[in-house]
């Protein structure tokens, strides 16, 4: 089943809210290390509450789960073998700009080389999603007229 433009521009949204807020979870969670309680009931109490209580945190999780909800609606119209790839891989990729842009370290050369073939790769997965034309108007006629000639008996 190939993707419309809009069901691949919804996955690449998914991606970005996904990937995009990842750094900014990473970074607003860093106060949990602070937190700590006597019983692990009243530790996981305490985490959430300075989590959800926190607004650089909760922003960032909000949007993400947005993404969460958009893809579970696109994957009812678009094909699995193809809205996986896109989200999971393009996730990678805009995971390591947010965090490029955050001043993490992302890893180089190395890591942009593989930005660029993650890129490729979902290129493909995308053009060869398409649905094969039919055979040229001119091989279907000729096809056509070889079937419809008449047999001659010797």
């Amino acid at each position: 089943m190939a993707a419309t433009l809009g069901q691949v521009l919804a996955l690449v949204l998914v991606a970005a809210l996904w990937g995009g807020t990842q750094p900014l979870l990473k970074r607003a969670s860093g106060g949990l290390r602070r937190v700590h309680e006597r019983t692990w009931a009243r530790q996981l109490l305490q985490e959430m509450k300075t989590l959800f209580l926190n607004t650089e945190y909760l922003m960032p999780f909000l949007l993400n789960q947005c993404g969460s909800l958009l893809y579970y609606l696109t994957l009812a119209s678009t094909d699995l073998t193809l809205a996986v790839p896109i989200c999971n891989s393009l996730a990678i990729v805009f995971t390591m700009i947010v965090g490029k842009i955050l001043g993490e370290e992302i890893g180089g050369k190395r890591a942009i080389a593989g930005m660029v073939l993650t890129v490729t790769g979902i290129t493909l997965c995308i053009t060869s999603s398409k649905p094969r034309t039919a055979a040229p108007p001119l091989q279907s006629l000729s096809r056509k007229c070889r079937q419809e000639a008449p047999r001659s008996e010797s």
